[in-house]
């Protein structure tokens, strides 16, 4: 008989054991081994039947075994130890607190619509969502006061698996929060904390709020699962990117506007401080910025007068990271459907409709105003925008160059934090004792979530023997994971046990392996690698060198096209003549990912460049010591050397190809590494058959890309670089300063028409235009209705090209002289331009608004130049 009901009956822990269960809550047991390690002395046996899951390890483990354990001297003392760690862990001071208090923000919300923390919390599909909870977990380990905001999704993203024919098949098992390492939200009485949305025809949208504790940081997770709730509004925070346009409008509706105000209601009943920065990582949770600029004018505050001076508030304390390097990546939503849930009968009725509709309408040239785009309010909410690799900011600044009309792309104030990953996550224990090995756990611990160079240089001085030692086990360890899924993958395909006596072959841990493994949009290619499937089998069937690789990846349930990529890489690997050495495994996530990465001695990536953002999975395995060979997009575009990896050549830059023509081009480059390179480095062996470059390319992995590419760097970088700016500033707009920047704005925005810039007048104050020299500037600029106070003219100058376009400029403010404006209402500007470029070189000039509460001089979109420079060569000196 089937139940109608589940729950969860938690056992009663003796009183030496109660410490189990704060551990068991607090995930950071899942990127620290030693209290993980407490968890598996248990009960070894259980501990693996629970997919190493504590709180799934509690429930199983038998009072009799629960009375056994509080008897044993030795194991209450570990549980000990590691509960007095945890303590320490969440109260003593760490890199934060190490910084000047003042300059930094007391507290910053991260909204993202999916968090990978931990397989025992399945909340995320892919790399946005692995990043976010990457991002949690060292902001934990540095002590940076963060507050994470998501939904939590009833069923998750969806399990994989394969048909017979190998064509992908989703199913959506039910979570159920009490089986969640999660607390409910409380108010004081006891009752459950809620937040509501209004929705259209009188509707209203509840959501409880579930608490994570990632380390230090609380996870805030959002449930519609509310029985008030109307069925349709329960089944908001269904599924990860599922459902249609207005069921995805009500989850961001749900994350943006529900987000902040749960945090307001965390903040209220804990006592942690209020947020001073909000950021918002990627589009999806955007409409948080409608939420508080709703609170301010709602709020009766008489010095917040109307909805531009609260828009100013609201964006210094914002800041917005892209994660896509298409337009098609973004949500959009029709403008009809925006502005029926917004508005005096709907949500946020402090807001008129169409200045909500302004913040995200396509009103640039190529865009569509019809269309409500969630990246452009992003950005336009946001002060501070950043994409997530260094590559990735330049196309960033490209795709949304038209929000800034007349500025070069180079100009467009989108920066870039390049991602990075939790070491303590993705290292494998063994890769983690031999740092240990040479300067301690503690040390080794603090360089993981840190940096820094000198630490990781140890790595330098492990004998050959040792690293390539480890490197064994690590592929070992692989090859029976792979056996061991590939096994039940078949068994879900139909197979019996008779037929599977093949996969105790599959893999050899002697084997060159390589590792691909992602989602499955066509961009990335899954079937590169099959584009001649002869040569390919010629490689993995090599009598000398052989090759091995292993797959994994899953297509978005509605990608029809991404699934037939999926079953033609499993139709492949089907074939019995190749099938011990190709093997798809499905279902990837977080738990297969921390074997696959350390066990695969190449880390593969072949995306159409530059669609790849960032693309951390090759971070995760060079961690490890395993080589990246890539083609150059995202972070290895940014960190590639010869010492420590590949670089798979690319026919990006010929805009005559067709996409078939490309692939064969690429897909023959990274043919030819394989058998040129790549495999007789890792078979080329000495006296004592260790491949002696190949670890010294592994040893150049862990030295050089190890400190590069920590989650803990990221999240310094976004201290640094934008929270404590974005503090500033919000400290700064207080409601007097923000409508007076509000003010201002408006009075530039009116009067930029009239200004004008004429063409500049040269006297040589040197030896004319021979490098060193310097020439003397004077412009004449009317500036209408605007005073100087309110801009800056500035010559820019740098080496030119045929087209006369300047490259790598340098910026100079140029003073105004005289009392006030000429007899024709011009001012006058004057300074020098230095020649310190040989070469063509060339300048122009250009006024731009100025304020000291601007993050940008390119923060408005104006920009006035010379009537000649908007046509062919104003300014040129010299060729």
């Amino acid at each position: 008989m089937k139940a109608i009901r589940r729950f969860t009956v938690r056992p009663v822990l003796p009183e030496p054991l109660r410490p189990l269960d704060a551990l068991a809550r607090n995930l950071r047991w899942s990127w620290h081994p030693p209290t993980r390690e407490v968890f598996r002395a248990a009960d070894p046996v259980l501990w693996e039947k629970s997919g190493q899951d504590p709180l799934r390890l509690l429930a199983a483990l038998t009072q009799d075994r629960l009375t056994a354990l509080a008897a044993d001297e030795r194991y209450v003392r570990r549980l000990g130890e590691a509960a007095a760690g945890l303590d320490a862990y969440l109260s003593d001071g760490r890199w934060y607190q190490e910084q000047d208090p003042a300059a930094l923000p007391g507290a910053i919300a991260y909204f993202s619509p999916e968090f990978g923390v931990t397989a025992a919390l399945p909340q995320y599909s892919g790399g946005l969502g692995i990043l976010a909870g990457d991002h949690l977990k060292s902001a934990s380990d540095l002590g940076v006061p963060l507050i994470g905001v998501g939904l939590l999704y009833r069923h998750g993203y969806f399990r994989q698996s394969l048909s017979r024919e190998g064509w992908q098949q989703e199913t959506y098992p039910v979570l159920d929060p009490g089986e969640l390492p999660l607390t409910l939200l409380r108010e004081a009485d006891g009752t459950p904390a809620e937040i509501a949305l209004t929705l259209p025809a009188g509707r209203v949208l509840r959501a409880r709020i579930w608490q994570a504790a990632v380390g230090r940081v609380p996870l805030l997770l959002l449930d519609s699962g509310v029985e008030d709730n109307d069925r349709a509004a329960r089944e908001v925070t269904d599924r990860l990117y599922g459902g249609g346009s207005e069921h995805r409008l009500h989850q961001e509706m749900l994350l943006g506007i529900g987000g902040v105000r749960a945090v307001r209601a965390y903040c209220r009943l804990t006592g942690h401080p209020a947020p001073e920065v909000f950021h918002t990582n990627e589009g999806h949770a955007g409409f948080l910025g409608l939420e508080r600029v709703h609170e301010l004018l709602s709020g009766g505050n008489p010095a917040i007068p109307d909805f531009a001076a609260a828009l100013e508030a609201v964006r210094a304390g914002t800041v917005f990271t892209t994660h896509t390097p298409v337009p098609a990546g973004i949500d959009r939503f029709d403008a009809e459907l925006i502005a029926r849930h917004f508005g005096p009968s709907a949500e946020l009725p402090a807001l008129d409709t169409e200045d909500v509709l302004r913040l995200g309408r396509e009103t640039y040239e190529g865009g569509q105003p019809h269309l409500f785009n969630m990246a452009v309010m992003g950005l336009r909410l946001a002060q501070r925008a950043n994409g997530v690799s260094t590559l990735h900011g330049q196309v960033s600044r490209e795709m949304f160059a038209g929000l800034w009309p007349g500025f070069d792309a180079e100009d467009v104030p989108i920066t870039s934090v390049t991602n990075g990953v939790h070491a303590a996550t993705w290292v494998a224990p063994e890769v983690f004792a031999l740092g240990a090995g040479r300067i301690g756990a503690a040390r080794a611990e603090e360089a993981m979530a840190v940096g820094g160079s000198p630490r990781w240089d140890a790595v330098a001085d492990i004998p050959d023997a040792d690293i390539w030692g480890v490197r064994g086990q690590l592929r070992a360890r692989l090859v029976g994971e792979v056996r061991r899924r590939l096994a039940a993958s078949w068994r879900q395909r139909g197979a019996g046990a008779a037929e599977l006596g093949w996969i105790e072959g599959v893999l050899d841990p002697d084997v060159l392996t390589i590792g691909f493994a992602r989602r499955v949009p066509s961009y990335k290619r899954l079937t590169l690698m099959l584009r001649d499937p002869e040569r390919l089998t010629r490689l993995l069937l090599h009598p000398e060198r052989p090759v091995q690789i292993v797959v994994a990846g899953k297509a978005h349930p509605a990608d029809d096209g991404g699934k037939r990529l999926v079953q033609e890489l499993v139709r492949f690997a089907d074939d019995p003549r190749v099938r011990h050495r190709i093997v798809f495994l499905p279902d990837y996530g977080m738990g297969m990912a921390q074997t696959l990465y350390p066990g695969c001695d190449v880390w593969l990536n072949n995306p159409l460049r530059p669609l790849e953002a960032c693309g951390t999975s090759g971070m995760k395995a060079a961690l490890n010591g395993a080589l990246n060979l890539s083609v150059l997009d995202g972070w290895w575009d940014e960190w590639y050397e010869p010492d420590f990896g590949w670089a798979i050549p690319t026919a990006d830059g010929s805009a005559h190809l067709d996409e078939d023509r490309r692939d064969d081009l690429e897909s023959e480059a990274l043919y030819r590494l394989l058998e040129e390179r790549v495999a007789p480095r890792f078979y080329d062996r000495d006296a004592q058959d260790l491949p002696g470059r190949w670890i010294e390319m592994v040893r150049r992995t862990l030295t050089s890309l190890g400190p590069k590419v920590l989650a803990g760097r990221m999240v310094r970088g976004y201290v640094e670089d934008l929270y404590a700016p974005a503090a500033r500033a919000h400290r700064a707009l207080v409601p007097e300063a923000a409508g007076q920047l509000a003010a201002w704005k408006a009075k530039v925005r009116a009067g930029w028409g009239q200004v004008a810039v004429e063409q500049p007048e040269t006297t040589a104050t040197g030896t004319g235009a021979e490098y060193g020299a310097s020439l003397g500037l004077r412009v004449h600029v009317s500036l209408g209705a605007l005073a100087p106070e309110d801009v800056e003219v500035q010559v820019v100058s740098g080496r030119v090209d045929a087209d006369d376009r300047i490259s790598e400029p340098h910026t100079v403010p140029l003073k105004p002289v005289g009392a006030g404006p000429d007899l024709e209402g011009r001012w006058t500007y004057e300074g020098p331009l230095a020649l310190d470029r040989t070469g063509s070189f060339g300048y122009t000039v250009r006024v731009l608004p100025a304020h000291r509460l601007l993050a940008s001089p390119a923060e408005l979109g104006l920009v006035a130049v010379p009537a000649e420079a908007k046509g062919d060569g104003g300014g040129v000196l010299m060729r």
